[in-house]
């Protein structure tokens, strides 16, 4: 992501991630597997351990949506977070260009 150098830009763009931070359905934090039997399972940690727990076929599409919004969700987390710092450097520069105006 390119970030650009103008703060108000900046904001335009840290304003739309946020938008897009409304969860089309419940995110799940796990990656999706084969198990050698045929089934599906979820792998995932649970207080510092890693567990796995069986998915039924039928809900094999409806986790793997899930585990694709935790990815999306953490992606934007990660521009936003971007954007924010950018947003915080740029802060100086712009009260300078200002002369300290409000």
């Amino acid at each position: 992501m390119k970030i650009p150098k103008h703060p108000t830009l900046v904001r335009r763009m840290l304003d739309a991630r946020v938008k897009e931070l409304v969860a089309g359905c419940a995110p799940l934090a796990a990656s999706l597997g084969r198990q050698a039997s045929g089934g599906w399972h979820v792998t995932l940690k649970q207080a510092g351990k890693t567990r796995t727990v069986y998915v039924p076929q039928d809900l094999k599409e409806e986790v793997e949506a899930s585990i694709q919004e935790h990815r999306r969700i953490r992606r934007l987390l990660r521009e936003i977070t971007q954007l924010q710092l950018a947003r915080i450097r740029l802060h100086r520069t712009e009260q300078a260009r200002r002369g300290n105006r409000p």
